[in-house]
């Protein structure tokens, strides 16, 4: 019984958390109406986190994490990969990894509208600019396979790196922002997707393989 009383007091706690963060944002959140909305003392709060820092990781870290492991760890298995093996996976991985990311936004959507559009003053306030970060950096080694290969690499603006892989995750976080329909936001995608895809492959020289989607 005293474990479904805690853990009754912490859901309450949390359903409050969430309903302050999303209409006011972290900034302007106050804990003294997440305390009085959930119905305990501020002591008790203190019992389960020490500020209101705390407890909005506790509603959102996990899935960031969630997503940036598996953005990461998509990237680090695919640069594992012969570089011709790299080329023509590139279009599918891409997909595949973007498509699960969506996915998993829709089915934590209310954790990730506060990510996404109510962080300000946190630390997940850049959690799109990590998964640029590391977009960025992957984009950077797989020129250098190419120059690798014999493969004639044009030199690319580092700015131009950047904004381009910034359009494509600020493409994937704006079906979650503007609350598009999970169909309609799986269409969108993969049109940006193609998108950007073709913008690379001029930049690069270089035609990704895209049989299996192709012959779908």
């Amino acid at each position: 019984m005293e474990g479904q009383k805690e853990q009754s007091t912490l859901e309450r706690i949390h359903a409050a958390a969430q309903a302050e963060f999303m209409e006011k944002g972290f900034h302007a959140a106050s804990l003294r109406n997440i305390v009085k909305t959930a119905g305990v003392t501020t002591g008790a709060f203190y019992g389960y986190y020490d500020s209101k820092e705390a407890l909005f990781e506790a509603l959102v870290g996990d899935a960031a994490e969630y997503v940036l492991n598996l953005f990461c760890g998509t990237v680090d298995d695919f640069e594992e990969m012969e570089g011709e093996e790299q080329t023509r996976q590139m279009f599918d991985v891409s997909q595949d990894v973007l498509m699960q990311i969506l996915d998993y936004f829709y089915d934590n959507k209310d954790t990730f509208m506060l990510i996404l559009t109510r962080a300000e003053g946190t630390k997940y306030a850049d959690f799109g600019h990590q998964l640029v970060v590391r977009e960025v950096e992957s984009t950077y080694t797989y020129m250098e396979t190419l120059k690798k290969m014999g493969h004639p690499v044009e030199p690319l603006n580092r700015n131009v790196i950047h904004m381009v892989a910034s359009g494509m995750f600020s493409g994937l976080c704006e079906t979650i922002i503007h609350d598009m329909p999970r169909e309609e936001a799986k269409e969108y995608l993969m049109q940006l997707q193609r998108f950007y895809s073709a913008g690379w492959e001029e930049l690069l020289g270089i035609r990704f393989g895209r049989e299996s989607k192709e012959s779908e």
